[in-house]
C-alpha cells in the first residue's frame, strides 16, 4: 500500500464516515502514507457516490474525496456485519465515524465495545453538536454550525445580511481539521501508554474556534457582555485599510494592509499618503477615508491594479472568481495540482492534493464500491466460505 517513506505508513484506519468531515480527514492521512479502508453500505455506498456532476455515472464529490483508500462493503444492521466488523477491529489502529450519537450504541458498535476488542483503538467521533448537550441528537449540516457557532452573524456589511460563506467552514475546518488533530495527538499519546482514546469532535464547536480571537480578546478584558459586530470591526469591514473593493470592470480586490505600514504603502502608492492618518479612527473619519479608497480603486480595472499593487508591501490581492485559481502560478508552484492516469476507468484526472504533503504523494484512484472487500477479509482471516455469504 503506502510506501516506506511516507509518514504515517504502517497507520491503519477504518472509516464508517459519510459525506464530508470524515472522508476529508481520512484522504489526509491516506495521503500521507495510512491505509484507509473505507466500510460503505453494500447497496448504495456512500452516498457522494450518486451527488452531481457526475462523469461516466461515477460522483465527482465521491472521486475527490477517496483517492488512495480502499472500499468494504458491510451491513452494519445486520448480525453478520455487525460480527464482521468486531473481527476486523483489532487490525486498525484507528476508527473515524460520523453518525449521530448513539447510533453506534444502537449497532452494538459503541466505543465501549469497540475498544473492548482493542485497547488500542483511537476512535474518533464526528458530529455535528458532539457526544454531550441538550443538542447533541439534532439534524444539521455546515450552515447550520456556523450559524450557531456566530460565524455567519460576525460576517457581512454593517446593518446588512449575515455573509453567506459559500464553503463548508464547519464540516473541513472545525470537522476534518480537528478530527485530524484529535487522531494525531491520541497516536502521541498510545506511544507513552499503550492505550487508545475516544475523541470527541463538534463540526460547531470547531467552528467556534474561528472566533477565538475576537471573544477571547473580549473574555480577557471583562467584556462578555460586549456583543460582536457585523462589519464595524477591524476584521470584518470597520477598517479601510482591511476590506472588499469593487474596480471598474466589477471585479473585487482584496485589501488585507492591516498594519500602519503596508496601508501607507498602499495609500503612497496610489499618490493619497494623508489617508493613512484617518485610517485607524473609525467613525466618520474613517469612513471618508474608506469612500475615498472606493472610489480610486473603482477607477480602473483590476488588470490596472494588479500591475500597480503586485509588489510584496501592499498586502492587496485580487479576488479569484471561476476557475482562476487553477492557474494560479504560486498555488501551481506549490504542487497542489496533480495529474495522473487511472487506468481502472480509463481517463486521466487532476487532483487537488490536500495542503499537507510530507513528500511525494501515491495517487491511487478511488475504488469502486467493495473493490477490495475479498481482500481485506481475507488479510483478516475469514474463510472463503464466509467471505462469500458476507458478500453476497
Amino acid at each position: 500500500m503506502a510506501e516506506p517513506s511516507s509518514p504515517l505508513a504502517g497507520l491503519r484506519v477504518l472509516d464508517l464516515s459519510r459525506l464530508l468531515p470524515g472522508p476529508y480527514a481520512t484522504l489526509v492521512l491516506a495521503d500521507l502514507g495510512a491505509t484507509v479502508d473505507t466500510v460503505e453500505d453494500p447497496d448504495v455506498g456512500d452516498a457522494t457516490r450518486h451527488m452531481p456532476p457526475h462523469r461516466d455515472g461515477e460522483g465527482a464529490l465521491y472521486y475527490g474525496l477517496h483517492r488512495n483508500k480502499r472500499s468494504l462493503t458491510l451491513n452494519l444492521k445486520t448480525p453478520e456485519g455487525r460480527d464482521a466488523l468486531l473481527r476486523l477491529v483489532s487490525r486498525y489502529d484507528v476508527l473515524v465515524e460520523s453518525f449521530r450519537p448513539g447510533v453506534m450504541d444502537k449497532l452494538g458498535l459503541g466505543e465501549a465495545v469497540l475498544r473492548g476488542k482493542n485497547p488500542r483503538l483511537i476512535y474518533c467521533a464526528i458530529s455535528g453538536y458532539g457526544q454531550t448537550g441538550p443538542d447533541r441528537l439534532k439534524a444539521g449540516h455546515d450552515l447550520n454550525y456556523v450559524a450557531r457557532a456566530g460565524l455567519l452573524g460576525y460576517g457581512g456589511e454593517a446593518g446588512g445580511a449575515p455573509a453567506f460563506p459559500g464553503v463548508q467552514v464547519a464540516d473541513i475546518g472545525g470537522g476534518s481539521l480537528f478530527a485530524l488533530v484529535g487522531i494525531l495527538a491520541a497516536l502521541y499519546e498510545r506511544e507513552r501508554t499503550g492505550v487508545g482514546r475516544f475523541v470527541d469532535v463538534s463540526m460547531t464547536d470547531g467552528a467556534l474556534a474561528f472566533l477565538h480571537l475576537h471573544l477571547a480578546s473580549r473574555l480577557f478584558m471583562g467584556q462578555a457582555g460586549t456583543p460582536l459586530q457585523r462589519g464595524t470591526e477591524a476584521l470584518n469591514g470597520g477598517y479601510p485599510s482591511y476590506g472588499l473593493y469593487r474596480t471598474a470592470d466589477d471585479r473585487w480586490l482584496a485589501v488585507g494592509a492591516l498594519e500602519p505600514k503596508f496601508f501607507g504603502a498602499l495609500c503612497a502608492k496610489l499618490g493619497r499618503p494623508e489617508l493613512l492618518d484617518d485610517a485607524y479612527t473609525g467613525g466618520e473619519a474613517g469612513a471618508r477615508v474608506k469612500a475615498e479608497l472606493t472610489r480610486i480603486l473603482a477607477s480602473e480595472p483590476l488588470a490596472h491594479w494588479k500591475e500597480q499593487l503586485s509588489g510584496a508591501e501592499f498586502c492587496v490581492e485580487p479576488v479569484a472568481e471561476g476557475d482562476e485559481v487553477l492557474a494560479d502560478p504560486q498555488l501551481r508552484a506549490r504542487g497542489l495540482f496533480a495529474e495522473a492516469d487511472d487506468a481502472q476507468r480509463g481517463i486521466r484526472v487532476t487532483h487537488l492534493l490536500t495542503p499537507l504533503r510530507m513528500g511525494d504523494v501515491a495517487l491511487r484512484p478511488p475504488p469502486t464500491l467493495g473493490q477490495h472487500s475479498r481482500v481485506i477479509l481475507e488479510d483478516a482471516g475469514f474463510t472463503s466460505e464466509e467471505i462469500s455469504h458476507l458478500i453476497a
